[in-house]
Formats: C-alpha cells, structure tokens, sequence
C-alpha cells in the first residue's frame, strides 16, 4: 500500500469533483490498487497557498466556500507556488486552473515547476499541452515522472491513452469531430426553435457555457483541442493560432432550422489532416448529412473519427457527460502515474 500526498491547484468545478471522485472510489483505489491518499496542498487565486502535511479534512474541505472558510482549518498559508510546493510535498499536483488561448502561462510554469520538484503532473488545462508538449514531455521523462492529460479532450474519454498505450505503432493520418459541448448546445437549441441567445442562455444553465462563452462560440475551444490532438497523436507541431478558425456566431435560428429540415444540420465541425510538411486543421460550421454519425450528436455530446494507416476510420462517442467526466479522467491519470 502506497500513501500519496496530493495537491489541487485550483479549486473550482473539476478539482472538487475530483475530490468527490476520489471519496466515492477510495476502497476500490486502495484494494484493487494499492493507493492511500492525503491532500497536503490547495490553491486558488480566492483561497491563497494553503498547506496542511498531515492531510486537509476532506469533508471540511468540500464545504468550504471562500477564503475565510480555509483560513478557519488547520494548517498554514504560503506566499507563493514554490513554496507551497516545498511544504506541502505532494506526490502528484492536479492542475485545473483557467485555459490561457495565446500562450498557456501560467499552467506552464506551474507544471514544469512540479516536474523540475519531482512530483507527477496531472491537468486538465489544454494550454500547457499545446504550447509546450514537447518540453513538458521530455522534462517528466528526464525526472522519471508522469505528464498527463487525459482531461484535456472529451472529459475522460481515453483519447490520448488509447493510442498511447491500446494501438501502438499506429499512424495517425486525421480526424473530424465535434469537441465543444456550448456550440453543439446552442445548434440543438436552435434547431428546437429558441434564438441564440435563448440557447446560449440554456448553456449557462446547463453549466457548459461560461458567463463570457466567447472561446466558444468563436471556435477557439474547439481549436485548442484540435491543437492538442494534432500536437499529441498526430506528432506535429501545430499552435491553436495555425488552426483555421471560423465559430457559428454568424448563423441564424432560421438557417440552422432550415439546414436541419433539409436533412444536413449544422454542426461546429473540427478537422486535421496530415500533409507532407506537416498538418493542416480547421474548425468551422458544416452542414452535415444524417448518414455521417457526427450529425446525430446533440446536446453535450461528443465524437471524435480518426484515419489511420491501418484502420480506414476509428470513431469514439461520448452521449451527454456528467458532472464527473472531466474530472474522472484526471482520477483515470492518477491511477496510470501511481503505478509507473
């Protein structure tokens, strides 16, 4: 039995669902595979550096709700991260801090910076994946850790790990997809009869939009995926800027509506191909015909179709995911470094 102490670096939706995860699975975590936990460190801009070695109150811990709440439990307050990392001594740190679409910073620093202390890196922030995969990789190998990221795309899905671990020696040649849950609610809206902005609202209230859904709705989410799935399985080079980028801000409930009576709904559609300098990827509105499987997903599902050279088409479906999706596939990546 191996006790791990652990770090949340953010604590919002997916570090506190993690939490719940990590409660509701802590006997199977420790019989079936050898794991104790303790969390010895959290942070967040609202709460500050908080360190307790022994281990925070997990229960104490979810209900708390600001900074007067974490100042009330036992432990102690640091001034920065790598003195939170130097108290706390975590064994891995679960990043989960806001996306940065320009450059990644700061999860990038927070990253290499546990690697560099020697502790795993879990996240589910795409920047650090593409703006700096490759460093980022090449550190964790050179300290003998883990920089994972399951998270990133699709939730949990085992997208990266599927060909990581399940299909080795596979080339990917491309993919098409749908990987943004807000477009894909607005468009089901929209086809239902409600404006955009009635939609966009449901969105909200489904809590897959943010209050400023802009990365969205302008296609930047869904670039960034695409980003990180070229810079990952596909092995090439390719920053979020380089994606052609076209959201659905410009479409029309009548259009939408009129596209899916005619049989060819509209769809945010993401594509990579590879090419012989590299890749080519996109992401755009697409009309898309009912015998292709993208077109019935609706709602906050997702689907991913890959081209390899030994299998013509691969295709991954993820139907409506829960409140634990994105937060059980950092669990998924927690197991995986634990065992390396």
């Amino acid at each position: 039995m191996k006790p791990f102490a652990l770090c949340l670096l953010g604590f919002g939706n997916v570090n506190r669902s993690l939490v719940e995860l990590l409660q509701q699975k802590e006997a199977e975590l420790r019989e079936r595979h050898g794991i104790q936990w303790r969390i010895t460190g959290v942070a967040s801009r609202r709460i500050g550096w908080r360190v307790n070695v022994a281990g925070f109150d997990v229960a104490e811990l979810l209900r708390a709700q600001n900074s007067d709440a974490f100042a009330r439990m036992r432990g102690e307050e640091c001034k920065h991260y790598n003195a939170w990392l130097d108290a706390a001594q975590p064994d891995v740190v679960f990043e989960a801090t806001s996306l940065n679409v320009e450059t990644g910073q700061p999860a990038i620093d927070h990253i290499r910076a546990a690697l560099e202390h020697g502790f795993h890196a879990i996240t589910a922030n795409k920047g650090p994946v593409v703006h700096a995969y490759d460093e980022l990789r090449d550190l964790a190998a050179r300290r003998g850790k883990q920089f994972l990221f399951e998270s990133t795309v699709m939730d949990g899905i085992p997208i990266f790990s599927l060909f990581r671990n399940t299909l080795p020696a596979i080339e990917v040649r491309g993919f098409k997809g749908i990987l943004n849950s807000t477009t894909n609610v607005i468009l089901t809206g929209m086809e239902q009869g409600l404006s955009f902005d009635e939609s966009l609202g449901q969105a909200r209230q489904l809590g897959v939009a943010e209050t400023d859904a802009s990365h969205d709705i302008d296609g930047w989410d869904a670039a960034v995926k695409v980003a990180a799935v070229v810079n990952v399985i596909m092995g090439v080079r390719l920053p979020p800027q380089k994606v052609e980028r076209e959201g659905i801000r410009g479409l029309t409930g009548e259009a939408v509506r009129s596209a899916r009576n005619a049989g060819a709904p509209y769809k945010l559609v993401c594509r990579a191909q590879r090419t012989e300098s590299g890749a080519t990827a996109r992401v755009r509105p697409e009309q898309i015909p009912l015998t292709d499987p993208m077109a019935l997903v609706s709602g906050t599902s997702s689907i991913i179709q890959f081209e390899t050279d030994i299998f013509p088409g691969i295709t991954i479906t993820e139907e409506n995911p829960g409140l634990y999706a994105t937060a059980y596939g950092m669990l998924a990546d927690f197991i995986r470094a634990a065992g390396s």
